[in-house]
C-alpha cells in the first residue's frame, strides 16, 4: 500500500497538469483540481486490529456517503471525527488514525461525496456539507458524549474542519489541523507556480476558485476553540508556511508542532507527534 502522503503527492502533481485544459476552456469545473477521488480498498480496520461499522448519512441535499465507525478500545475518553485529504478514500488515510482507538478514542471517518463508496462528486461546498452531516451524526449518537468532540482534519479536511468550526462547535473541545492551508487562491497559487506550463494560466483560474470569504484564515476569526496545529517543514504539497499564516490569525489558546524533515502528513505518523496530539487530546476532554 502506498502511504497516504505519497499518494496525495503523486496525484497533486498529475492535477496540475490537467489544469491548464479546463483554464483554457474557460471551465467553472476547476474546483475539481482539489480532489483525487478512488474506490480502490487499500486497508481495513480489521488489518490494525480494530472493531468498524459501516455507517451510511444523507446530507441535507440528499447525497448519501459512507463513513467508518472505530469504536474506542475500553472505555472512551472521547470522539473524534476524522475529515481525511483529497485523495483515494477513507481506506488509504487509515493508517493516519488508526492509533487513536488503541488510545481511548472513539473515531468517525468520513468518505466525502464522490470518494469511496460514497455517492455524488465531490465540490469544495459540498465537502464542506458532507461534514456538517458526520458533525450532526456524532451528535446524535447515543454511544457518543457530544460534550467531549474532538475534530481532526488534514489537509482539505483541515481546511474543511476550521469552515465547519467557524459555523457552531458545540461540545467540541478541541480541533487539531494537520498539513493544512490558509486559502484556497493561495495554495492553487503555490502550485501552479512550481510550473512554467501553468504558471502563466494563473491571473484565468484564481478567480474560478472561491475567495477570501470562505478560507480557512478567514473563517479563525469565528472559531474559540483551543486549536491544535501540526506541520511537516519539508512538505512539498503544502508549504509550511501555511500553517504558520494560519497559527498567526487563530485565537489562544493554540499550539504549532513543527516538525523537521517531515513531509505532507507525515509527523502525526511519528510516535513523538501522537504522543503530543494524545495529551493535547486527554487534557481537552478531561
Amino acid at each position: 500500500m502506498d502511504r497516504p502522503g505519497q499518494t496525495a503527492i503523486a496525484l497533486a502533481r498529475a492535477g496540475l497538469v490537467a489544469l491548464a485544459a479546463p483554464v483554457l476552456a474557460g471551465c467553472n469545473m476547476i474546483e475539481g483540481m482539489f480532489f483525487y477521488p478512488d474506490r480502490v480498498q487499500y486497508t481495513r480496520p480489521a488489518d490494525y486490529g480494530l472493531a468498524h461499522e459501516d455507517v451510511t448519512l444523507t446530507t441535507a441535499d440528499g447525497v448519501r456517503l459512507h463513513a467508518w465507525w472505530l469504536p474506542a478500545q475500553g472505555v472512551a475518553a472521547g470522539t473524534v471525527l476524522h475529515l481525511h485529504g483529497n485523495a483515494a478514500n477513507v481506506s488509504n488515510h487509515l493508517p493516519l488514525v488508526a492509533w487513536l482507538p488503541r488510545a481511548g478514542f472513539n473515531v468517525l471517518m468520513l468518505d466525502y461525496r464522490g470518494f469511496g463508496r460514497s455517492e455524488g462528486r465531490p465540490t469544495l461546498d459540498g465537502v464542506l456539507e458532507d461534514a456538517r452531516s458526520a458533525f450532526a451524526h456524532l451528535r446524535a449518537r447515543r454511544d457518543v458524549d457530544a460534550s467531549r468532540l474532538i475534530v481532526f482534519g488534514q489537509s482539505l479536511g483541515g481546511a474543511t474542519a476550521l469552515r465547519l468550526l467557524a459555523e457552531g462547535a458545540a461540545g467540541v473541545r478541541l480541533a487539531v489541523i494537520d498539513s493544512s492551508f490558509a486559502s484556497y487562491r493561495g495554495i492553487a497559487r503555490d502550485a501552479a507556480l512550481q510550473s512554467i506550463v501553468l504558471a502563466p494560466f494563473l491571473p484565468l483560474a484564481l478567480p474560478l476558485l472561491p475567495g477570501p470569504d470562505k478560507d480557512p484564515v478567514t473563517a479563525l476569526a469565528r472559531i474559540d476553540v483551543p486549536l491544535l496545529f501540526v506541520h511537516g517543514r519539508a512538505d512539498r504539497v503544502i508549504p509550511f508556511k501555511h500553517s504558520e499564516r494560519l497559527f498567526a490569525a487563530a485565537k489562544e489558546p493554540k499550539r504549532l508542532i513543527a516538525i523537521d524533515r517531515a513531509d505532507h502528513m507525515e509527523a502525526v505518523m511519528r510516535p513523538d507527534v501522537q504522543s503530543q496530539i494524545l495529551a493535547a487530546m486527554r487534557e481537552a476532554v478531561r
